[in-house]
């Protein structure tokens, strides 16, 4: 969902913090295991890095190259990052982490909450384009967001391994040259979308659309339901049909991670009068192991959607 819900975020973040002191109440234990695993990262010569999505941690995997051994916590389409409750595995690994890269924006808290009290570098996406809480938090699909976050990440990885220093610099120049080549397509399909009217299921993909220079038509109602994770009324999802039928909108884009009856009945009313579906999911589906390969993949689908 586009913002998560204040229950839902509360939940995440008490999971974080009961697992947090629950492995301080361990005592040494927990902390044989952790000197465990630094010894192990420290006898492989590379940087430990944990990511809370498996997005983020192509990024870093692509922009630390052989020096680094990147552990994505979250890897699955089927669960969302905002309803995501860590285990103590899961914050053990931001424990011993050199580098830790969030998404931010109040999508991850619990990560974030993890990352806080060690001793890791912690990169924040959303905060490296000024993007807080209470704004699109899918900032993967964002251009600025994306490129600015690469930048974070190799300042991190500089900062923990100065003698590969010029190993990162290069690997950083070799990545923008790949985000470049999907500007680039970003901005040759854009002369195809500009303007074009969409509507969405849920705002998943607000941010390349917004690069794309689409207009987001979707009704209010639902996007207002949509946005404060709550059921859209009756009168919302008529409306929306209505909307599809009545020809304004020439896209939708469909959150197949999240599909339910309410969405079959969107996606249903914009079969029946041939409005075009982009379909993608929240999380990096498994068949990629890069993000930028699969916004690329994503800019084909809006491209071809195009009537």
């Amino acid at each position: 969902m586009s913002i998560m819900s204040n229950a839902k975020r509360a939940l995440a973040i008490a999971a974080a913090a009961a697992t947090l002191f629950s492995m301080a109440a361990c005592g040494s234990s927990n902390a044989a295991g952790n000197k465990s695993d630094s010894s192990i990262a420290a006898s492989s010569g590379k940087i430990e890095v944990v990511a809370s999505i498996n997005q983020w941690g192509s990024v870093a995997e692509d922009l630390g190259g052989g020096n680094v051994e990147v552990t994505n916590i979250m890897t699955k389409t089927n669960v969302e990052a905002h309803d995501y409750e860590p285990t103590s595995q899961d914050v053990a690994k931001f424990g011993t982490a050199k580098v830790a890269v969030v998404n931010g924006a109040d999508y991850d808290p619990w990560a974030t909450k993890a990352a806080q009290p060690t001793k890791a570098t912690l990169v924040t996406a959303a905060e490296t384009a000024g993007i807080k809480e209470g704004d699109n938090p899918h900032v993967w699909f964002s251009a600025k967001v994306r490129s600015n976050a690469a930048d974070a990440i190799t300042a991190a990885y500089q900062k923990a391994d100065p003698s590969h220093k010029d190993d990162y610099a290069k690997l950083n120049k070799e990545w923008h040259a790949k985000e470049d080549q999907l500007e680039s397509k970003i901005k040759e399909t854009s002369a195809k979308t500009e303007n074009l009217p969409y509507a969405a299921t849920e705002s998943v993909a607000w941010h390349l659309a917004d690069d794309l220079k689409m207009t987001d038509a979707t009704p209010k109602g639902y996007a207002q339901a949509s946005a404060n994770e709550s059921e859209p009324t009756p009168a919302d999802i008529k409306d929306f049909q209505d909307t599809l039928k009545g020809g304004s909108i020439k896209m939708l884009v469909f959150n197949s991670q999240e599909a339910n009856s309410t969405t079959d009945q969107i996606t249903g009313a914009a079969k029946d009068v041939n409005v075009p579906i982009v379909e993608l999911t929240e999380q990096m589906p498994k068949q990629y192991t890069n993000l930028l390969d699969w916004m690329s993949a994503l800019v084909d689908q809006f491209a071809a959607a195009v009537k």
